[in-house]
């Protein structure tokens, strides 16, 4: 079942297939979505769903809307279809989730206002746009977070991303607490390497109250809604943000506080050769860059890693979200690599079971 923050419709570990296609229709790219040779198989109008559940013209209420444009998603092969539907729903009438409305906004009927703007948004759903992107919101942890086409869409699998590095900063100063002579330990400084909506850098600015947060991209749209997102939570005093494409990096340009306690990155890093086989809503409305990790799918992860050395403070940490065939070969690349003194510490799985995050640490000199 959808709950905040789940995203159902292009998360990276997968429970339905990856090859999903318009049963029988030529899905084809254009700017702002797809185009197909075919029209819709049912004509989305609101007539239609008042004969359908047989009311009068007006008294359209929330569950015959989410029974109808299920049943409109499900005939056009819109994957999600409840779920879809249940979101644009309980969206128009301000709740997070369907589940979560009363009997009296069930069963209440839907104004002219409500009924259009659902229409709306259904529309946009039946061009296989992202209900992220339909929505212009989404949630993320504990935060709300703006969407924007094409700014990549934060997993939920990312979420445990976040945890991650919360985890480990507590177990340090617990650690450092438990010494007979305890000594100051500062507030972490993080880097986030592309940032994209602000999720991952945001996220941990409210749970490291006291951190601070270097967030880059490459993408300026993707700089510009970090920004807007932070300015939204009032979290911009704590976040520097900058345009950037770390492929051209230097130290002195990230080490604005210093030197860093963690890098952080869900880097590009789908292998070139599955691109093509991702679904139609990533492929006509996200950022493909955010994606495409090379040959290899390391084509930035090597980058962030050469970095890294000349960032970290001693025993500072990569934290990194990665295809699960990487982590071996991160590991054999590290060993070709040992001038960087930099050790594969742990391999954390997602909710998939799927091993999915890595834990690299730098070594003391």
């Amino acid at each position: 079942m959808w709950k905040p923050g789940t995203d159902f419709t292009t998360m990276r570990c997968l429970t339905h297939p990856p090859l999903r296609r318009l049963f029988g229709l030529s899905l084809q790219c254009v700017p702002g979505g797809l185009s197909e040779s075919k029209s819709p198989i049912i004509s989305p109008k609101w007539s239609s769903l008042r004969q359908s559940c047989g009311v009068r013209p007006g008294l359209v209420t929330a569950t015959d809307a989410l029974n109808y444009w299920q049943k409109v998603f499900e005939t056009n092969g819109i994957p999600e279809a409840r779920e879809s539907s249940e979101c644009i729903v309980s969206f128009v009438l301000g709740a997070k989730t369907f589940q979560s409305l009363n009997s009296k906004s069930l069963h209440t009927p839907l104004t002219a206002v409500q009924q259009e703007q659902i229409q709306q948004l259904s529309n946009k759903r039946l061009g296989r746009m992202p209900v992220q992107y339909v929505l212009g919101e989404w949630d993320f942890q504990d935060l709300t977070l703006k969407m924007k086409p094409p700014v990549f869409i934060p997993r939920p699998e990312t979420e445990d991303l976040v945890s991650l590095i919360v985890e480990e900063e507590s177990q340090k100063r617990e650690k450092n607490s438990g010494l007979c002579l305890p000594v100051p330990v500062p507030h972490p400084v993080i880097l986030e390497i592309g940032c994209g909506s602000g999720a991952i850098a945001l996220s941990l600015l409210g749970k490291l109250l006291q951190s601070r947060v270097i967030a880059i991209d490459k993408e300026e749209a993707a700089v510009d809604l970090t920004r807007e997102n932070a300015q939204r939570l009032q979290l911009q005093e704590r976040i520097h943000i900058l345009h950037h494409d770390v492929s051209y990096s230097s130290a002195k340009q990230l080490l604005v506080w210093g030197p860093i306690d963690f890098i952080v990155s869900n880097p590009p890093y789908v292998f070139h050769e599955d691109m093509a086989s991702l679904d139609a809503e990533i492929l006509c409305y996200e950022d493909l860059d955010a994606l495409d990790g090379g040959d290899d799918g390391m084509r930035v992860i090597k980058t962030i890693l050469a970095l890294a050395p000349s960032l970290l403070k001693d025993s500072g940490s990569v934290f990194l979200e990665v295809d699960p065939r990487h982590p071996d070969m991160v590991e054999n690349w590290l060993q070709a690599h040992p001038n960087l003194l930099l050790i594969l510490r742990a391999i954390h799985k997602d909710f998939c079971g799927k091993p999915r995050f890595l834990h690299i640490q730098k070594q003391s000199r």
